[in-house]
């Protein structure tokens, strides 16, 4: 008789043998008007998109303290998992977000979910074509209907890959820019990144064709050492940025009441310390972009 013919596979695993992957969460942010901004998580994320970092808050709260920084502006971030920052960008009025991370359709459809559900981002309104059923249904008729119209869009991105699908949220922008500088960003987020040793390289190459070349242009980089004791490997990424041409300012440091993960060995001091860094192209490759 085979294994199989009481309906068991001696190969395969009882449907209780692995733990269930966990539940999506929430957590929320208080903006310094008072107001909740609740985001979505995923459940389980090999790429750590499960937890809000705290990177994400603090560099969001940076960007509160001074508007000027995101404001009219284009704003792209890589990996944001919930998207907090890029969220609080579109509230203080940028004028274009594009919120990416690995292209998972859970991750980004969460991402969507957080951008939808955020009230405060502003919402323009257009004309699209009507759909007689959907109308219907919903009492209004025929005729056409309007849909929001925000200024955030999200999408899946590979750290290295070809960013003309990201550009291409900028058409319309940038006139009268240098040649192959009016499709780029303004602002750059990437918040809590850098313990991925192995994709500075990747993350810099997307920086280096993204971020606009002037010298308002800023990629916002802002980390916790999370293994202190590797906390040399996470700040080789601005040795290596440095070598690409680009110049690096640290530019706040915020120390965390608590560390994000309290059960973390390593130094307590550096596990609760936040600290950003501004990426800038330097005057003369901006000098040549312009001419």
């Amino acid at each position: 008789m085979s294994d199989s013919e009481d309906g068991l596979d001696m190969f395969e695993d009882p449907a209780d043998y692995y733990p269930p992957t966990p539940p999506p969460t929430t957590q929320t942010y208080t903006n310094a008007a008072g107001n909740v901004i609740t985001l979505h998580l995923v459940g389980h994320s090999p790429l750590e998109a499960h937890h809000l970092w705290n990177g994400s808050r603090v560099v969001a709260a940076h960007f509160e303290t001074d508007p000027a920084l995101v404001r009219g502006r284009t704003v792209l971030e890589l990996g944001a998992g919930a998207g907090l920052p890029s969220i609080v960008a579109a509230t203080l009025g940028a004028r274009q977000v594009v919120v990416t991370d690995y292209p998972d359709p859970d991750l980004v459809e969460t991402m969507w979910r957080n951008v939808r559900g955020c009230g405060l981002i502003p919402r323009g309104k257009k004309a699209v074509p009507p759909v007689v059923a959907v109308a219907a249904a919903a009492g209004r008729g025929e005729g056409e209907e309007e849909e929001d119209v925000l200024n955030i869009a999200v999408d899946g991105y590979v750290w290295g890959a070809d960013p003309a699908k990201l550009l291409g949220y900028l058409d319309g922008e940038g006139e009268g820019e240098g040649e192959g500088e009016a499709r780029k960003f303004d602002v750059l987020i990437l918040a809590d990144l850098l313990f991925r040793h192995t994709e500075h390289g990747n993350m810099l190459k997307t920086v280096r064709q993204t971020l606009k070349k002037t010298r308002e242009s800023t990629a916002f980089v802002v980390f916790t050492s999370y293994r202190p004791w590797l906390q040399h490997k996470d700040l080789a990424f601005f040795d290596l940025a440095r070598e690409q041409g680009f110049e690096v300012e640290k530019v706040l440091e915020k120390k965390m009441d608590r560390p994000l993960f309290e059960k973390d060995p390593g130094d307590e001091e550096v596990l609760k310390t936040v600290t950003g860094w501004a990426l800038r192209w330097p005057e003369a490759a901006c000098r040549g972009a312009a001419s």
